[in-house]
């Protein structure tokens, strides 16, 4: 029998997975992380992104992140490096930079973090394919929840960061400071964000919108409520553009009431009246000028920039100031 150790931050622990599911629902506001809880939400996230994701449908967008992993694995000179993918997914981006790092014969370890156990696994068991499992050391955590990161990711050697991905779900004065606190002098952070094309930022939010605005993604979000007792014939998903934070736009995905609805969740009740809603999900779109001045803020300095020609996608190379 074959077994595999994963570090369980205590901002996953069952106590806080049902705190902050309460809360949820209280505000009407859904925590991202519970759309990735379970290994059908994470299957189901995966297929979306390889279906709409332009990392995986747009040829030039792999481009970019090609070149920022060759760079990094040329500017970063340490030979004992840890890889840490903050919200690492499927672990696809983090294989690859680990690839290029190991083709200079580096001592390289690996930390997975995302907030699904089965993200963790599915991103080391790419890994795999480059470093041996004494060398992955999965870690199931909250990123938005889980102050002393910079304890429990403390390491003598120099660490890459990687963050492919996971801004726009995020409010950026709530995960900025968190990045800024994780990145010491001697680390560096790749940094991806989605952007809005074009010179006009409305317009740019606008072609992006059918991204969102599909099947694939009404499924994943749906399977969240589905698992609550709240059925399709209840309500709809709707998407639209909104006003957030920083002069920034974003995209919101919002599950709209047609029917009454009653849900008993750890003891409690919920009702939902015809008319009302629950946001289920937000990512915001930014521009070069828009990251570069909000990492500025949190003491992060772009080194160097990928940009995709179709620009729905950056990748930013930085350190601390």
């Amino acid at each position: 029998m074959t077994t595999t150790g994963v570090t369980i931050h205590s901002s996953q622990y069952p106590e806080s997975v049902q705190r902050d599911l309460l809360a949820s629902l209280r505000q009407r506001r859904i925590n991202h992380k519970f759309h990735y809880d379970s290994l059908k939400q994470t299957n189901k996230w995966l297929a979306l992104h390889e279906a709409h994701s332009p990392a995986r449908t747009d040829r030039n967008v792999l481009d970019i992140y090609e070149g920022a992993f060759a760079a990094a694995a040329e500017r970063i000179t340490s030979k004992r490096l840890n890889v840490i993918g903050l919200g690492c997914g499927g672990g696809q981006k983090d294989t690859r930079l680990l690839m290029l790092l190991k083709k200079s014969r580096r001592d390289i370890s690996y930390t997975p973090c995302d907030v699904s156990v089965a993200m963790t696994l599915v991103a080391r068991k790419a890994a795999l394919e480059v470093l041996p499992a004494k060398n992955c050391f999965p870690l199931v955590c909250d990123l938005a929840s889980a102050d002393d990161l910079p304890t429990v990711l403390a390491t003598p050697r120099p660490s890459i960061f990687t963050f492919f991905g996971m801004i726009p779900n995020f409010e950026p004065e709530n995960i900025l400071p968190k990045l800024s606190a994780l990145v010491q002098k001697k680390d560096s952070l790749l940094f991806s964000a989605n952007l809005a094309p074009g010179e006009d930022y409305e317009r740019g939010m606008e072609t992006i919108l059918p991204q969102y605005d599909n099947a694939l993604t009404r499924d994943w979000l749906m399977t969240f409520l589905l698992d609550l007792g709240i059925k399709h014939r209840d309500g709809r998903v709707d998407f639209g553009i909104e006003e957030g934070v920083k002069q920034l736009k974003r995209v919101s995905a919002k599950f709209r009431f047609l029917n009454a609805r009653e849900i008993q969740v750890h003891g409690q009740k919920f009702k939902f009246r015809r008319g009302d809603s629950i946001r289920l999900f937000f990512s915001y779109r930014y521009t070069p000028d828009r990251v570069s001045k909000l990492l500025a803020r949190h003491g992060l300095k772009i080194q160097d920039q990928w940009l995709a020609e179709s620009g729905e996608e950056g990748v930013f190379l930085c350190k601390r100031s």
